[in-house]
Order: C-alpha cells, then structure tokens, then sequence
C-alpha cells in the first residue's frame, strides 16, 4: 500500500525508455501457476460455451479498431506538470497490467498446447488482444517522449505464484472490473467530450468489449468447477477476491484522483459505482456476492483509501528509517483492521438470488 516517491514527468524533447517500474503493493504484478493442473481442469459443464467463446475470439471482432488515427497526429506539450506525470503513470500502469495479461495467457497457450486444445486456442487469442493493448498504450506513452521496453520488463521483474483456482477468481474479476471502468469512462466522456483530452478514450468502447469477452470466459471457468462456487471454501475465497479487487481499486483510483479530475470525474464517486457494477455483476458468476449497501462498506473502503494516501506522503519524506516506519504502524494497522471489518460484513448468497439449482 506504500508507493515510492513519483519522478517528475519528462519534459518536451526529454525521451526516455523505461526497463523497470517502481515496486510497490498497488503495482501490476507478473503470475505463474500450476500449467499441469490447468491442463487437466474438467471443462465438461461448461465446454458448449467454451466453444462458442472460442468461435467468437476467432472472429476477432477489433482486429481493425486498435490503429491509431490521424487524431494523434499533433503534439501533447500542453498537458504538463502535475497532469502530465498523472497521465503517464496512468498509461504505465495500464501497459504493464494488459503486458501481464498477455505473459500469462501466453505461457498457459504453450503449456496447455496439445494436451488441453480448447484452453490453449483461447489463452493463444486471449494473448493476442492483451498484447495489442498494451503496444496501443506504449505507442500512446511515446506520445509524451517515454516508453517501456517489455522485453527488458520481462526480464527485471519477479513472477508470483498463484493457484489455478486463484487465478481464476482474479482475472475474472480484473477483466469484469476493467470493463466497467472503460464503458463508464466512455459513457461519461460521450456526455461530456470537453473533458476527452486525448484520442485513446475514443477506443475504450471496443477495448471494453475484449475486457468483458475475456471475462465471460473466466466466469465459464468459475461455473465449470464446482468446488469454486458449491463450497463454503469457493464461498469465502470469493469473498476475499471480490474485497481484495475493490480495496486495491479504491486505493489505485484516489491514488490517481488527478487524472480522474482531468476526466471531470470525482474519485470517489467513479469508485464506488465500479465497484457497485461489478459486484453486481460478479453475482452472476461467484456464489456470492459483497453487501455494498451495508452503511460501514463504502466509508471503510474510504478511509483506507485516505490512510494509504498518508503512508505516500510518509515515503516521500525525508525521515530516519526507523521513523517512517514507526509513523506507518498505525496507518497499515489501520487499514488492515478496516478491511478485515468488510471480510465480516455478511455476504449477500448469489446462487439463492439467481435461484441456480445444480
């Protein structure tokens, strides 16, 4: 929850190419799994709709969309200061998290590769349009004279382990929970195109439709594994997935408030309705779903939002060590507790409301 001290955003004429990213909790991590596990995951309850999803990745619906128009062609040196670092991390963060996607699904392709043919086709074209993501946004980050070089990214960062079950439940929830910040930022930018400071919004309602493809196949996974959903385990790790995506949301998005206000939108009122949206839509895949409406849910998501704020200023001072991390205790206490609270919150059961009968 601490992120390091922000460099300032390179100037007009300045060019730099980035191998590494700053680490901190909130940053886009790198996942490996268990590829024999995956390979020999029973797809039998939900195989039709696997199919059907595989037919419609081939179609590839925006093989033509992610080409940069002549709307690009003019220069950026009006967005500066505060807005222009807040904007390129923006378009940092989003690269390095649709470049993570894309090493995933690539390597689950390869490992998958003859043993399991479906899973391994749609990882393949999965891979496709996450690497086509992230090549748009570092085309768009050359815009303002920085780049990343993926091949060297690859190579610097370390890669978390996560079960398959548990790679699942995140990646449905990051593709569900990106659709709805995309479609919600360009509905509002539709009404308000005052506000569309940059070109790469006018492609976010078809970089949505990938986003809620993708999680429609992830929830067919969710729903092809019963021990996922008709379990008091698959209940409480959807508990804890659905909590940990929206608590690292709420915290990312104040984070990047700036940007959101160059958008015209408040930080937390964008939060909340995401977070509202894809837990509602989450119900349709998971066995429950969060009690958003409970009054403590959103005030605590709040305050740990505003007390992860304070331990950045608290990295960005120039203190002793030893004090800095003292000041943090009760702040990273603070919040563990505020979030351990929503764990508590009774769930809302999913399968009763939908009347599923397996």
């Amino acid at each position: 929850m601490v992120t390091a001290l922000s460099k300032p955003a390179p100037q007009p004429g300045d060019s730099q190419v980035k191998t590494a990213i700053e680490e901190n909790l909130l940053s886009p991590r790198f996942y490996t799994t268990d590829f024999d596990k995956a390979a020999n995951l029973d797809l039998s309850l939900e195989r039709e709709g696997l199919q059907a999803m595989l037919e419609e990745m081939r179609a590839d619906y925006n093989r033509h969309h992610f080409i940069r128009d002549d709307s690009f062609r003019q220069g950026w040196d009006h967005i500066q200061g505060e807005e222009r670092q807040a904007f390129i991390d923006y378009l940092e963060r989003s690269c390095v998290s649709e470049f993570s996607g894309f090493l995933l699904f690539k390597e689950l392709s390869r490992k998958l590769k003859g043993r399991n043919p479906i899973l391994a086709e749609i990882f393949s074209l999965m891979a496709r349009d996450e690497a086509r993501h992230a090549g748009f946004l570092n085309k768009c980050m050359q815009d303002f004279n920085v780049s990343l070089d993926l091949a060297k990214l690859t190579k610097n960062r370390t890669y978390t382990f996560f079960p398959v079950e548990w790679i699942i439940y995140a990646v449905y929830l990051s593709e569900k929970i990106g659709y709805w910040r995309y479609i919600l930022i360009y509905r509002h930018l539709e009404q308000h195109p005052e506000h569309r400071f940059y070109p790469l919004f006018n492609y976010f309602e078809s970089w949505c439709q990938d986003e809620n493809r993708h999680g429609d196949i992830f929830k067919a996974l969710v729903r092809s594994q019963p021990s996922m959903w008709n379990t008091w385990a698959g209940r409480l790790w959807s508990r804890f997935f659905l909590l940990s995506v929206f608590a690292t949301h709420s915290l990312t998005v104040h984070e990047r408030a700036k940007f959101y206000e160059m958008l015209g939108l408040d930080a937390t009122e964008f939060d909340a309705e995401v977070v509202r949206k894809t837990n509602d839509t989450a119900a349709r895949a998971f066995p429950v779903s969060l009690n958003v409406d409970h009054p403590e849910f959103f005030p605590r998501l709040e305050r740990a939002a505003a007390r992860n704020l304070k331990l950045k200023e608290l990295a960005a001072r120039s203190a002793p060590g030893w004090l800095t991390t003292l000041r943090k205790l009760p702040l990273v206490l603070g919040i563990t507790g505020d979030l351990l609270r929503l764990y508590l919150i009774p769930p809302r059961d999913a399968e009763a409301l939908r009347g599923t009968v397996r």
